[in-house]
């Protein structure tokens, strides 16, 4: 919502805005926008003159703002459809889509466009580390957007990415996510086969050939659009990545188009995930204009996206890492990625169960499995744990007793303010802690940062 006003803004329009709360860094973000902000909904912060309200998902159906609104029959509508009002028309809609990977993706193929003079406008869920920001308006003819699949908003209950007209779509990965909103996969599959399906036949429709689910989605939405087959395991795909070379500070891969070498590439991104993630970005851009050599030239510029490996910092010799993982998948890869990045390194997991889906027990044998990469795991209490009755919850202490039984290091705390004691004595010099949250971690990152002692403890 943010990102959306700041833009709103940038096209001369007056915005005004209310949320329960408010935080930096986006509180003073609106505040250096001149944006006028209220704390607590209240039907008098709809301004008298006002021409559209804005409801982001979070707002529910007795929420008194939307009520008041539609009281004075001020059109209301969710976030992706006043994107598709006021930023798509006249542009190329270049939509990246998938449960994991999307922000990344999104992010690199804004970057590719930007550093290759297009001037793109794009919206993506992270603060791009090139520009300090997740939001461009751009004059160029491209608008590169993240699409979300999670719902708009409370009379909007759609999936938020049908209302971007992709003419350029890529889908990275489907799994189980969103447990509070889909009752299966197969019902994620179809919110998926219809993003596909609207593509027009003049686009294109990227996707990860190696995952069944996708594959199996792009042909049952009968899209009319080009297919366009991006693979790590098919070199005769139409995007392939050859001779994958993996270094402490990037990753090296020769980018095959149709079984054709075309390009040496470096990526500053990590682990296999990424290389993945850095095709679909190329495909999409390919299709726009963008050459192999302008590409070689521009991804090792990328900075990465915020919370994504992201080093808070280093002191006696032991590495904060801020990340944003939180599904099997997502923690599984980050923990890859950092075993290549940090080799020989002991690699601590520090994981906070935030979101509706991480604190499920659904995946307690995937997280098992996404664990066992590490040489030592804290997992914090699951933060929704009065949402989900007992026998649904993810368990952390069965999860840290089957790490234990692997001769590793394992605490399950009672409260998140017990880590930085817990792990005091017990961090080295040379370790690494990777923190994982879709949230703050009630802010760890930072506290450990400030607690680290020369005794390697904290």
């Amino acid at each position: 919502m943010v990102p959306l006003a700041a833009l709103l803004i940038e096209q001369g329009h007056t915005i005004t805005g209310t949320d329960l709360e408010l935080y930096p860094p986006m509180s003073t973000l609106l505040a250096s926008l001149g944006i006028p902000t209220s704390k607590g909904y209240a039907p008098e912060h709809v301004p008298p003159d006002a021409d559209r309200v804005i409801v982001g998902n979070a707002a529910l159906r007795d929420n008194v703002e939307a009520a008041e609104a539609a009281r004075r029959g001020i059109p209301t509508v969710s976030m992706p459809q006043a994107i598709r009002e006021f930023l798509l028309p006249g542009k190329t809609s270049v939509v990246i889509t998938g449960t994991h990977g999307k922000t990344t993706t999104s992010a690199l193929a804004a970057w590719l466009l930007f550093d290759t003079g297009r001037d793109p406008g794009f919206i993506v869920g992270g603060e791009l580390l090139n520009f300090g920001r997740g939001y461009r308006l751009g004059a160029g003819p491209h608008f590169v957007l993240e699409g979300d699949e999670y719902n708009a908003a409370f009379f909007d209950r759609g999936p938020k990415f049908l209302h971007y007209e992709p003419k350029h779509l890529f889908i990275g990965n489907i799994e189980y996510d969103h447990a509070d909103l889909y009752p299966d996969v197969a019902s994620i599959e179809e919110a998926f086969r219809k993003v596909a399906a609207i593509v027009p036949e003049d686009g294109v429709v990227a996707f990860n050939a190696d995952d069944p689910r996708v594959v199996e989605v792009v042909r049952r939405s009968e899209t009319r659009a080009r297919p366009v087959r991006i693979s790590l395991d098919d070199l005769a795909a139409d995007f392939a990545a050859g001779d994958i070379t993996r270094g402490a500070d990037a990753t090296g891969f020769t980018l095959i188009e149709s079984g054709t070498p075309t390009a040496r590439l470096a990526s500053p991104l990590m682990g296999t995930h990424n290389v993945r993630n850095a095709l679909g970005a190329i495909a999409l851009v390919r299709g726009l204009g963008v050459s192999p050599a302008e590409i070689a030239r521009a991804l090792p510029r990328f900075a990465n996206v915020k919370r994504r490996l992201e080093v808070k910092g280093e002191k006696n010799g032991i590495v904060v890492v801020d990340d944003f993982a939180h599904h099997p998948t997502a923690v599984k890869g980050t923990i890859e990625a950092a075993r290549a990045r940090w080799p020989g390194r002991r690699l601590w997991a520090l994981f906070e169960p935030r979101s509706n889906t991480a604190g499920r027990k659904m995946f307690q044998e995937d997280y098992a499995d996404a664990f066992s990469g590490a040489d030592a795991l804290v997992i914090a209490p699951v933060f929704h744990a009065k949402r989900l009755e007992p026998d649904a919850r993810l368990d952390p202490d069965a999860l840290v007793a089957r790490f234990i039984a692997k001769g590793k290091p394992g605490f399950s705390p009672a409260a998140n303010r017990e880590i930085p004691e817990l792990l005091r004595g017990r961090v080295m010099p040379g370790d690494v802690l990777i923190l994982m949250s879709s949230g703050a971690f009630g802010g760890l990152p930072e506290t450990l940062l400030g607690s680290l002692t020369e005794s390697g403890g904290s």
